[in-house]
């Protein structure tokens, strides 16, 4: 299997009223996050790799008129877990994070990928950044508000 790239997206679902989607890992249950994912190539635009993602993860696709991600035009970089730097290729310690949101209707269908999530939960956005076990991910739903609604909406 090839190695990872070090360069990923964030996605923050939430509603209109700012309540946030957790989503718990199935590879470490207790672990909430939002959507994640690395580039499958050097050259696919992390746009496109957040869209392939959302939906990959939960089902909900970007359609452009009443879903569609906003850039939030943020990186973080990060040093990797430890317990995932294999997937890396040697050597490998930090990674690069592009940070999107969407906003989705409350009721919007959900449907895992079953062998990357358990479950998910609509969580109130301080609840949310606390349950999440990633600093950069907490630090973006906190953010969430300055994000929503984007500009020129």
């Amino acid at each position: 299997m090839p190695h990872k790239i070090p360069e990923s997206v964030l996605v923050v679902i939430h509603s209109a009223d700012l309540e946030v989607l957790l989503i718990e890992r199935a590879d470490r249950p207790g672990f909430w996050q939002s959507v994640t994912g690395s580039l499958d190539a050097l050259d696919e635009p992390p746009l496109q790799t957040a869209a392939r993602e959302l939906f990959e993860e939960t089902g909900i696709a970007v359609d452009g008129a009443h879903i569609s991600l906003h850039d939030w035009h943020l990186s973080n970089v990060y040093e990797i877990y430890p317990t995932w730097r294999h997937r890396y290729a040697p050597g490998v310690t930090r990674n690069t994070e592009h940070v999107f949101s969407v906003c989705v209707p409350r009721d919007i269908p959900v449907v895992l990928a079953p062998r990357e999530h358990l479950r998910y939960a609509w969580l109130p956005l301080l609840e949310a950044a606390d349950r999440c076990f990633s600093s950069s991910n907490a630090e973006a739903i906190l953010h969430l508000p300055r994000h929503y609604p984007p500009r020129g909406a």
